[in-house]
């Protein structure tokens, strides 16, 4: 028989929790971060799901929608300055925001959110 560890862990937020990481540029983050939140925002969201579309990209492959400038050629530019924290945290935003678009718009954009 297995002792019982000594002590409590939290599963349920335990995965959940992020380090404090210092943002270096906060000025350029901000800018990035605002471009990502318009072009998720209800009133803009599928206009930028389409164009995503048909550029022929995946909705999840973040530096490629950048690349291809999808999100405007200066957000890619401001982007590619950033330190690798900066970069990390807006993916992690980017890809947070893909996964609240509404369950219709997913549908009704599927192959770009399709995972083959």
């Amino acid at each position: 028989m297995m002792a019982q560890p000594q002590f409590q862990v939290d599963r349920t937020t335990a995965l959940y929790e992020r380090p404090a990481m210092d943002i270096v540029d906060a000025t350029t983050f901000a800018e990035v971060k605002q471009t990502i939140a318009s072009a998720f925002a209800p009133g803009n969201v599928e206009k930028f799901l389409q164009s995503v579309d048909r550029a022929g990209v995946r909705i999840r492959g973040f530096e490629t929608v950048l690349k291809k400038g999808l999100m405007g050629k200066a957000t890619a530019e401001q982007y590619s300055g950033l330190s690798n924290g900066d970069q990390g945290q807006l993916r992690e935003f980017y890809l947070a925001s893909v996964e609240q678009v509404e369950i219709k718009l997913r549908d009704k954009h599927f192959k770009i959110y399709a995972y083959y």
